[in-house]
């Protein structure tokens, strides 16, 4: 109930305070773009690849929980579309700060970012993942998209740093904003030894569709915003290259750290993906086609022993639980790219460019002046996403926000009409002699329906 008040009333609040500020561009400037030969392009294409990536890609990708299929899917639905109505409207308020009887100017270049703003709170839902109620996580993608945007403007207007892909302005924040809430959430007895924090072999298959949708558009995503066509390509081109790079990488590594050198199908599912995370900051840049490469299989190292070794330190000892791992995705390959962006932005040559280092640096900055506020860039970022969610985290701990019991951890059961569905099937099989006169097998079967009533 309270749930879906808030929901409504929100929604509301979103018709008048567009009705109230957003206009359309009237030169409708980021519908197209041009070529090099000169003429006009359409965006919508692009847009649209960063659309499924956020709608399909984000919300299969965490499909792998056995029993949180609906919440996964849904709630990626959901607060995706909550977040990007919400992120048009504060980010074009941070933008016209001091003026009066401003508008927000709204065109395809609006949606794409309003889509990574999505982006960032999904990343975020990911570390939480089965672990708080539909209200908490309202009010978790409420807070960070102004948090967000306030990071945002701090590093893309104020500093200028280079960051097409965003690995600093999306994976990084919501990486670790996502952290930081799940830090504060936690109750040891909710999430030790969940028996329903797993998967079973379906669930990971619909896993898998989310990891191909993400893997084969990230290219897009990682060149949508770099406008001249040149640098649009290079973005492309080093986001395709990282990211085979590290589907590889992760392969032969998954095997490698396995003691029956199996393959983990979690590793599959994501660190194929951290290529296209590690890349970001730097994707428009003169890095070559062996420095992509060489970005892409750091990143699948990365992201493997993260998995095996330091998901479980976080655990154990630090008290993070990271339902997704998100941290080894999107944390510590955002880490890389804002590292690796401040080499490479110490190094760039305007020769190397073509002439058009403008077109990635800011051309006032001096090559040492470029590397620094990469690194003060990646530093901020994670100083107010960490900040942020630590209090974000203690808001939504409290009752009033319908936190989730132990029962109903990982579980869609008491959110969702769900079909009926077998429960538990028990064979007993006491006594079974290999004999004519073996006594027949009983089956009980425990059939539970969506109201509750047991046969």
């Amino acid at each position: 109930m309270k749930f879906s008040v808030v929901a409504v009333v929100f929604q509301i609040v979103l018709i008048i305070l567009f009705a109230t500020l957003v206009k359309y561009d009237p030169e409708q400037s980021g519908a197209l773009r041009k070529n090099e030969q000169g003429s006009h392009i359409s965006v919508y294409p692009i847009f649209q690849d960063v659309h499924v990536m956020i709608f399909v890609g984000f919300g299969f990708l965490m499909t792998f929980l056995k029993k949180y299929g609906y919440g996964a899917v849904g709630y990626n639905f959901f607060i995706s579309a909550l977040a990007i109505q919400w992120y048009i409207i504060i980010y074009g308020c941070i933008e016209n700060r001091g003026k009066t009887g401003f508008d927000i100017v709204l065109n395809i270049h609006s949606l794409i970012t309003a889509d990574f703003s999505a982006a960032a709170v999904l990343i975020t839902f990911g570390a939480v993942l089965g672990k708080v109620s539909r209200l908490q996580l309202l009010i978790i993608a409420f807070i960070e998209i102004i948090m967000f945007s306030v990071n945002e403007f701090i590093l893309l207007k104020e500093l200028k740093v280079a960051d097409a892909g965003g690995s600093m302005v999306i994976h990084c924040f919501g990486a670790y904003f996502g952290l930081a809430v799940s830090f504060m959430i936690r109750r040891p007895e909710d999430t030790d030894n969940n028996p329903k924090e797993g998967s079973v072999y379906h669930s990971d298959i619909f896993s898998m569709i989310g990891t191909i949708f993400l893997w084969m558009y990230w290219p897009s995503f990682n060149s949508a915003l770099v406008e001249h066509p040149a640098d649009q390509q290079r973005a492309i081109v080093n986001s395709y290259l990282s990211l085979v790079a590290a589907c590889v990488t992760t392969f032969a590594v998954s095997g490698l750290l396995h003691k029956d050198r199996k393959l983990d199908m979690v590793h599959v599912q994501n660190a194929t993906l951290a290529g296209g995370v590690a890349v970001g900051t730097l994707a428009n840049m003169v890095i070559e086609p062996w420095g992509a490469l060489l970005i892409g299989f750091l990143a699948g190292i990365i992201s493997v022993v993260g998995y095996k070794y330091v998901t479980p330190f976080l655990d154990e000892k630090l008290r993070i639980h990271d339902t997704c791992g998100v941290h080894n995705l999107h944390g510590m390959p955002a880490l890389l790219a804002g590292v690796a962006g401040a080499v490479a932005a110490k190094l760039a040559d305007a020769e190397d460019y073509h002439n058009s280092l403008g077109n990635v640096f800011n051309s006032s900055y001096s090559s040492t002046k470029r590397a620094g506020y990469q690194i003060s860039a990646l530093l901020i970022t994670l100083g107010i996403s960490i900040v942020s969610g630590l209090i974000t985290g203690f808001i939504v701990n409290f009752e009033v926000f319908d936190r989730p019991t132990r029962e109903q951890l990982y579980d869609d059961a008491d959110f969702w009409e769900v079909p009926d569905k077998v429960e538990s099937v028990v064979y007993e099989l006491a006594n079974v002699k290999e004999s004519a006169d073996t006594p027949p097998v009983v089956v009980k079967i425990d059939k539970k329906s969506s109201d509750g009533d047991e046969s």
